[in-house]
């Protein structure tokens, strides 16, 4: 429930009086609500149906209020990974052909599935971001952001970009012109689509899985309190049985699926770095260099984590975006500036013009293309929901205050135009070198990727510096996926009631050395097309993890509807000024706008105005026949601020808590305070968070017309949702009178 005082931290609560007994309703509730013939029809297992019940998700979510690991998913998830590991390891030609038999038939039968799944999670998170529900943030209404805009998109961009898209944006332009999906080869509209579809595999897709996972995840978290996990998002679907076997399965398949992701970006980044690696330092290339990479950079991971987001992560994603962006820089001004610039622009062009129909292309009329779909588009979209859960908890893990609208498009454009910089510089770069007639340079990039990146590189001037600058930034992408990996791999693993937190240290070193293995063990097997095939494979159950993600968190949006609608649902003579804050005389408006009230004066009216007013309205409520709760809620300054709740039965319940807040004194009133920098404001709390105003300087009256106004919009919001017909949208439907 996110009823949170200004600290965002969960309330103190003490309770000042007894609940009374409940009695009937009023005429004018029963008229509404049915009156006592609604009779609760929710069992303990049951999904929710209000917004009511999803305040109970932590407690039916989490039973120890302190994280701990959570064994069976540990070890069943890591028993899969080891058992496989150990299979390509002593079985490695055996695994590569038996993967490769799964691929080709995932290839031909559901090639269309993995195209529509894609195509409908773009389509949902771009809904999520244009409708209303787009103003709702990831956390109460009054909670803000906790990074700058620029820290938090370098963070974004680092994590959702892997070393794979080095690799890719030279070996994919290259291979899709010279072996296009339709058409012929080395013509001039493959030479059009190359570089498109290399930015289509790269582009909105990946970052819609992305904001996906991370807008419902980082919603029931930082909104309404629960764990940040994928479980939670299914809450509304499952109810409580998401703490039990079927939630405990779904995280199993969303961390297997994480970890395949993980370790085929790391089989992709030592393969390339290795050659990197071999040419500044004169090392050997082969794979005990690529075994020992792996191992370096799990001791890298083992610091980075331990360390925190805001601390060691945070650090490498920031210095990962400057090396990117001197890389890029350095190729624009040292290669064919007016090509690459051209290029650019039209790659984007057409990559917008064309989005619609390659999105739905399944290539079901071209003979022989599923082995083109299984390579490429395939793979990618396989990846990207292979790594949608792990990169979605740590978006969210990031954005708490961002709104929902905020969060959407700021990961499908600014990551998404980071990724097409990167990719149209280099695959263009790659193919003027192609068209120049270097056949050679063609060849290494089709058939050996990682020799083609390095050998494009020596084609610009002072390519040593070059070489150097761009295995620096190949590493910190690198480091930057498997840092992040390593801690949500924990994450999932455990059972973590606040989201601020991440797992226990020693379980990401696990995650991180078990990660190693299995890269090392798809190394032996084959390398990266053997990655490739593990991915497909294990990708395909995550796609029903989307569905249901996006099917809970519809379900959610529109209780969110429901309350907005229900507020304005109430007579304007109800209303003592047309808005929350009770009329006020001229002189208190005035007084209220000059004062800065202290802690001692802010105090000493709540005690004297305020506690007193929700006093007495608790004493009415309770004599009409009303259950009530009459509590004191403590916050950061330490003075407990008076709460009232009226219980409706099974219906939402009304929630009114009045809590001080420390506020900044602004810089342009025209009277400043000059002995402090801040001031505090008594401003009225509901279970979505701060009102937005000041109840300071009001009268007793004033106060008490506050909140019978806050009542009314209540039952208002209520009534429109007891007008429908369906228990699984707001509330349970209106028992019959029979």
């Amino acid at each position: 429930m996110a009823n949170h005082p200004p600290d965002d931290k969960q309330p103190t609560v003490s309770s000042s009086a007894e609940p009374s007994t409940p009695a009937s309703r009023s005429p004018f509730e029963r008229s509404r609500f049915g009156g006592s013939q609604r009779k609760p029809n929710r069992a303990s297992d049951d999904a929710p149906v209000s917004r009511s019940d999803l305040s109970k998700g932590l407690a039916e979510l989490v039973e120890q209020p302190k994280a701990q690991v959570n064994w069976a998913i540990l070890l069943i998830s890591s028993s899969i990974i080891l058992a496989f590991s150990l299979w390509t390891m002593l079985m490695p030609e055996g695994a590569r052909v038996a993967m490769k038999i799964m691929v080709d038939w995932i290839g031909a039968n559901l090639g269309w599935y993995y195209v529509l799944t894609m195509a409908l999670i773009i389509g949902f998170v771009v809904w999520v971001a244009l409708s209303k529900e787009g103003g709702v943030r990831l956390g109460p209404d009054h909670s803000r952001p906790q990074y700058k805009l620029g820290t938090w998109v370098a963070m974004l961009f680092a994590a959702g970009v892997g070393i794979d898209l080095l690799f890719f944006s030279v070996t994919g332009p290259v291979v899709n012109y010279l072996q296009p999906p339709t058409g012929e080869g080395a013509s001039a509209g493959a030479l059009q689509d190359a570089v498109v579809w290399t930015m289509f595999h790269y582009g909105i897709a990946g970052w819609s899985v992305y904001a996906l996972l991370g807008m419902a995840m980082g919603y029931f978290a930082y909104r309404w309190d629960m764990p940040l996990s994928i479980r939670a998002a299914l809450y509304p679907l499952l109810g409580k049985r998401a703490r039990g076997p079927l939630g405990d399965g779904i995280s199993i398949v969303a961390l297997v699926g994480t970890v395949f992701g993980v370790a085929t970006t790391m089989g992709i980044g030592v393969v390339l770095l290795n050659v990197g690696f071999a040419r500044i330092f004169g090392l050997e290339q082969g794979l005990i260099l690529q075994i020992a990479l792996v191992g370096g950079a799990v001791v890298l991971t083992i610091v980075a984590t331990t360390s925190g987001v805001d601390r060691g992560i945070r650090w490498i994603s920031e210095l990962n975006l400057w090396s990117a962006v001197a890389m890029m820089i350095y190729i624009l001004v040292a290669g064919q500036t007016a090509f690459l610039l051209g290029a650019l622009v039209e790659n984007i062009g057409q990559f917008l013009v064309t989005l619609p129909s390659r999105m739905l292309r399944t290539l079901v009329y071209e003979p022989n293309s599923s082995q083109w779909m299984s390579g490429w588009t395939l793979f990618f979209w396989a990846f990207w929901l292979a790594w949608g859960p792990f990169v979605g908890v740590f978006l969210a893990r990031i954005s708490r205050g961002r709104t929902l609208r905020e969060f959407v498009i700021a990961a499908i454009t600014v990551p998404v135009l980071c990724d097409f910089i990167i990719v149209s510089f280099f695959g263009n770069s790659a193919l003027f070198e192609v068209l120049a007639g270097n056949n050679e340079f063609a060849q290494l990039a089709a058939t050996n990727p990682e020799q083609g990146w390095y050998a494009l590189l020596d084609t610009f001037p002072g390519a040593m510096v070059l070489i150097c600058l761009a295995t620096f930034s190949g590493l910190l992408f690198y480091l930057t996926s498997a840092n992040s990996g390593a801690m949500v791999m924990s994450n999932f693993s455990a059972t973590i009631p606040n989201p601020a937190e991440d797992g226990p240290k020693w379980l990401r070193i696990f995650w991180a050395l078990l990660t190693a293995m299995l890269t090392i063990a798809m190394l032996l097997a084959g390398g990266v097309v053997t990655m490739e095939y593990a991915t497909l494979i294990f990708a395909l159950p995550v796609t029903i993890i989307a569905y249901l993600v996006m099917a809970s968190f519809h379900k959610a949006l529109r209780m969110e509807r429901a309350e907005r609608e229900g507020l304005v649902l109430r007579r304007a003579s109800q209303a003592p000024s047309g808005g929350h804050l009770p009329a006020r005389s001229w002189k208190q408006r005035l007084a209220q706008m000059l004062a800065y009230p202290t802690l001692r004066e802010v105090s000493q009216f709540l005690e004297r105005t305020v506690r007193p007013a929700l006093d007495d309205i608790a004493v009415e409520f309770r004599r009409e026949g009303y259950e009530v709760e009459r509590a004191n809620v403590a916050n950061a300054t330490g003075i407990e601020g008076p709460l009232i709740r009226v219980t409706l039965d099974e219906l939402r319940a009304f929630h009114y808590q009045v809590s001080i807040v420390e506020t900044p004194v602004p810089t342009f009133s025209g009277k400043m305070s000059i002995d402090t920098d801040v001031y505090y404001r008594l401003e009225v709390f509901t279970q979505t968070g701060s009102g937005g105003y000041d109840l300071m300087g009001l009268t007793k009256q004033q106060v008490i017309d506050d909140v019978l106004e806050r009542y009314e919009a209540h039952l208002a919001f209520l009534a429109l949702s007891a007008q429908t017909d369906t228990p699984s949208v707001l509330t349970p439907p209106v028992a019959s009178s029979d």
